[in-house]
């Protein structure tokens, strides 16, 4: 039994482009998540947005027609707080973020403030206060450790693209000369910790995505099997451009065999 189990691979799913295209489940993805819960296979949905809870994920997927539950997701914001908290302990923070980071910061114990806090965590947000990224630079330049969810430097929004996180980091990271350290994709720290959050290990997992340069970079540089599915970013002349490759390429999921 113990070695049949071993033989099931577990998954990590990127969410946007590979399971949703905008609030629309893209063909195949509702019927995935069901052969995957059919078939006992551990999986979780990794989402470099940090704006959203898992709850408000979970609400999202259901809403397109897939069943998943809040236990189902790991996102930067998660793995954000884990890192801060192992680096100080119930630590202070000034955030430029959405729910989804508050609500993991304080989960772990983080306090907020703006006097001299021990992190500034840049995350995703609806619309970036611009006296927030003042005071974000001020504190910086007085001592605080910059970190950032994730390095994506767009996202979309209701109009169209928007800048993300990765953007507003760039803005910041000029003006204090202060580097952040981003803790989503590629970092193969995230991965680390979905696979802790999962109870697996790296050479029993998958690691599904649509961008050759987070997903299926962050998944080789952590030691999984990739399957890049051409639903989302990445084109198929897109591949020849980066000087690694996935295991595997796919049109969509219907064509990943369990």
């Amino acid at each position: 039994m113990e070695e049949g189990s071993r033989a099931k691979k577990a998954f990590l799913i990127d969410m946007d482009g590979v399971l949703l295209f905008g609030e629309r489940a893209i063909p195949g993805a509702r019927e995935f998540i069901e052969s995957l819960r059919a078939g006992g296979y551990k999986f979780l949905i990794l989402t470099n947005n940090s704006r959203y809870t898992p709850s408000d994920l979970m609400h999202r997927m259901q809403r397109a027609g897939i069943a998943v539950e809040a236990k189902d997701f790991y996102s930067s914001a998660m793995a954000t707080a884990h890192f801060v908290s192992s680096q100080k302990p119930r630590g202070s923070a000034f955030v430029l973020g959405g729910t989804g980071l508050y609500q993991a910061l304080m989960e772990v114990g983080y306090s907020f403030t703006d006097y001299r806090p021990d992190f500034v965590i840049l995350g995703e947000m609806e619309s970036y206060p611009y006296d927030g990224i003042v005071r974000a630079c001020q504190l910086i330049m007085a001592g605080a450790s910059f970190i950032a969810t994730n390095p994506d430097p767009t996202g979309p929004g209701t109009s169209g693209i928007v800048p993300a996180c990765g953007a507003v980091a760039a803005l910041i990271e000029r003006a204090t000369g202060a580097t952040p350290y981003f803790v989503g994709k590629p970092n193969p720290l995230i991965l680390r910790l979905a696979l802790r959050y999962l109870g697996e290990h790296s050479e029993n997992a998958v690691m599904v995505g649509d961008r050759m340069d987070t997903d299926i970079r962050v998944g080789l540089e952590s030691g999984l099997e990739t399957i890049l599915v051409l639903t989302g970013v990445t084109k198929r002349e897109d591949i020849t451009r980066f000087p690694y490759k996935p295991h595997r390429v796919v049109e969509s999921l219907k064509e990943i065999a369990l």
